[in-house]
């Protein structure tokens, strides 16, 4: 019988010995390639990029099965009045989350602080002047393209709660890119009630003495006639006659 050729090592674990055979070729790659796949792997999920890893996963899963309850809500109107409501309401405004960050972040920033888009949390805003316009930016885009329309790529209730959670982002003043448009009025506080018309700027404006308060247009042109009259050669100025001729013989 021949001599087995393996080599037993000496050590002993509990009574157990092995043999010295190398590890097979496959395994010795496999290896390698799971700490080449490790590295990229740590730098993927663990290298402070935003929106990568198991809790993004699981808001995902969440909103995907809160879309499911749309039924619950029905159409929503972009109108003010439900874009406010749901920025108080936090199980719809993930899904306003959600939406933002899968298709927003790269141009406005993962928090709103603004990238290539303007920065969303300053009270400056380009293209909005009431909450509900938010809305209307999201479905019909703005800046000629730049922003681009989503209304058919949005269901619209997701526009609403989009416009919800992007009003939500104003005020916290993130370093970012530079303020940009005008600054407008909070959210709760509607324009048009402070807004006047033309006629009553016109009628609370005030009055210039250059306007002639008090002169009727008669008056300033007898005015003028006057100042011409004194300004006229008159009979006054007129040479006198000759006293020859009160002596002058009668025809008679």
């Amino acid at each position: 019988m021949p001599e087995p050729t393996d080599v037993l090592r000496e050590h002993s674990y509990d009574g157990i010995q092995e043999y010295d055979n190398p590890l097979p070729g496959w395994w010795n790659w496999l290896f390698a390639v799971t700490v080449v796949f490790s590295v990229f792997y740590l730098i993927y999920y663990h290298g402070g990029m935003p929106d990568r890893g198991i809790h993004t996963n699981y808001q995902q899963a969440v909103a995907d099965n809160l879309r499911l309850q749309f039924a619950e809500l029905g159409e929503l109107e972009p109108t003010r009045e439900n874009i406010l409501q749901y920025m108080n309401e936090p199980e719809w405004l993930l899904v306003g989350q959600i939406v933002y960050k899968a298709n927003c972040i790269s141009c406005h920033g993962a928090e709103g602080e603004g990238k290539i888009g303007p920065n969303l949390t300053d009270e400056y805003y380009k293209n909005v002047r009431v909450v509900e316009e938010i809305a209307q930016v999201i479905a019909n885009g703005a800046a000629g393209g730049a922003m681009p329309a989503w209304k058919n790529r949005l269901h619209r209730n997701e526009v609403v709660l989009t416009a919800s959670y992007i009003a939500t982002m104003r005020g916290k003043d993130l370093s970012g890119r530079a303020p940009e448009g005008r600054i407008i009025p909070p959210w709760d506080v509607d324009p048009a009630e402070g807004d006047s018309t033309p006629a009553e700027e016109a009628e609370s404006a005030p009055k210039s003495e250059a306007s002639g308060e008090g002169e009727t247009p008669g008056d300033s042109s007898a005015s003028s006639d006057e100042a011409g009259a004194e300004s006229e050669p008159g009979d006054s100025d007129a040479p006198a006659e000759p006293p020859g001729n009160e002596d002058a013989p009668s025809s008679s």
